[in-house]
């Protein structure tokens, strides 16, 4: 059993790379096409893909715990994912399935290196994530019938501040931030959702007028979000709320002098900030040279580092690596365990998975006629590539590392519920009606239809023409 065992781990390990790729490959591949319906056969080798994956690691897993409670806890995991496709497809028969497909695959890459690493955590990650999902359920019919939300501009600023300032006063520090606010017994963390209500609202102040009086007044309570996060100690969050400003700010007007004025000003912060908070100068100087500082500030890092060199292309195979020599690293550095255990080859396409959910947000941004619909398309898809950029940036030694979680994978009950939130905004509003999405759909459900009437030639060829508009927006 044991020679067997060690086959597995390292046979598998090419095996789970291979299909990791070949689901990359599908990810991008669904672009070729302008329509769900043509993109269906993509989405189901996706889903037979995933769950190939996700069983050959808990073999892996199940293999080296010998325990029937990690068997269970598969059975739990493949009946929430399958559950999820299956119902959200059902009662969203238009939902965009690469969103739904990509969720489930990061949640269940999450699973397995968390369980890996801490099978408690793992346990936590699992019923926050099932929680969020029945809740999401509901959020793409809410956003499609909920049109008094572009409505509620300055209530989102307001519960934004506010949430942030409570948090200031009455929070919990955590490795250095107060950030953490507990209720109940429950700890959360209130920036995350925040994030949301922050672009709800330099959507709503921008969609109407862009003026330099309208800018402005937007730029004050932005900046009031941010002032709060910096003085809270969480800089990841007020570098990612700084960044939407700027890029939202910079889609709405289509002023390139805004973005140059935010770049400039971002940087001047940047200084200020390295100049007053010792954490800052701390982190910078673990990024600088972190081998000088290895034995203290730099630990985390040069740890990083070595954990992803150590994995090579395919990996050490579950259990086969040491990523718990990382502080912390369920957390801040989960980028560096995959990498570890199974290789850089499935971590780089673990990026390009987040990468193609940033490329399907645009794209429905750019589907979207509503121009605040589209400015919040634009700002939720600007938020995630953007924290995703943070943690791996930050744990590769790219850039200073800024505390931030990997959405879906990293352990963190907060980040889990405010991403599945997002995505499943996105998702409503794609199936809004009066974009492009829903045009086609509705014009292809037309002529599925039928017309009892026959048509006459000049009906016909003028119903061809619409439908080649159709199909080329």
């Amino acid at each position: 059993m044991a020679a067997f065992q060690v086959y597995y781990t390292e046979l598998s390990k090419y095996a789970i790379t291979l299909l990791m790729a070949l689901y990359t490959y599908e990810g991008f591949a669904v672009f070729r096409y302008e329509n769900e319906d043509k993109r269906a056969n993509i989405y189901i080798r996706q889903n037979i893909l995933m769950f190939l994956i996700h069983l050959a690691c808990f073999i892996s897993i199940y293999f080296e715990k010998n325990e029937i409670e990690y068997l269970f806890f598969y059975i739990f995991q493949l009946i929430l994912l399958y559950a999820t496709i299956i119902i959200f497809r059902t009662v969203y028969p238009r939902l965009n399935r690469l969103l739904l497909n990509n969720i489930c695959m990061l949640l269940s890459i999450g699973f397995v290196i968390l369980t890996r690493i801490s099978y408690i955590r793992a346990q936590r990650q699992f019923a926050i994530a099932a929680v969020s999902l029945i809740i999401a359920l509901a959020v793409p019919y809410i956003v499609r019938k909920a049109g008094f939300l572009r409505k509620l501009t300055w209530l989102y600023a307001s519960v934004g501040m506010a949430t942030l300032a409570v948090v200031l006063i009455l929070g919990q520090s955590n490795l250095g931030s107060r950030r953490i606010f507990t209720f109940a017994g429950l700890a959360f963390q209130p920036s995350e959702i925040v994030k949301i209500l922050f672009v709800l609202f330099v959507a709503g102040a921008l969609y109407k007028s862009t003026n330099f009086f309208q800018v402005f007044s937007t730029m004050v309570a932005a900046a009031f979000h941010i002032v709060i996060l910096v003085v809270s100690r969480d800089l990841g969050s007020a570098l990612m709320l700084f960044v939407v400003y700027v890029l939202m700010v910079y889609l709405a007007t289509g002023k390139w002098w805004y973005l140059l004025v935010g770049i400039v000003g971002g940087s001047a912060a940047a200084v200020v900030a390295h100049e007053v908070f010792s954490h800052v100068q701390v982190r910078v100087q673990a990024f600088r040279d972190p081998w000088s500082v290895i034995d203290n500030q730099g630990y985390q890092i040069t740890q990083s580092i070595f954990s992803i060199s150590r994995g090579g292309l395919f990996g050490l195979g579950l259990y086969q690596g040491n990523p718990t020599a990382i502080p912390i690293v369920d957390q801040d550095f989960i980028f560096s365990a995959i990498a570890e255990e199974l290789g850089l080859i499935f971590a780089i396409c673990m990026i390009l998975i987040c990468l193609s959910c940033f490329v399907m947000c645009m794209n429905i941004a750019v589907q979207l006629n509503d121009k605040f619909y589209q400015l919040v398309a634009f700002g939720l898809g600007i938020i995630y590539i953007t924290q995703v950029f943070l943690t791996i940036g930050g744990g590769v030694k790219f850039i200073p590392m800024t505390g931030v979680t990997l959405p879906l994978v990293s352990y963190g009950g907060s980040s889990v519920v405010t991403t599945i939130m997002m995505f499943s905004i996105i998702s409503g509003l794609y199936m809004i009606p009066g974009s492009k999405s829903h045009a086609f759909h509705a014009h292809k459900k037309k002529h599925d239809i039928g017309d009892p009437q026959n048509l006459s030639p000049k009906e016909a060829l003028n119903e061809e023409e619409q439908d080649k508009k159709c199909r080329r927006k």
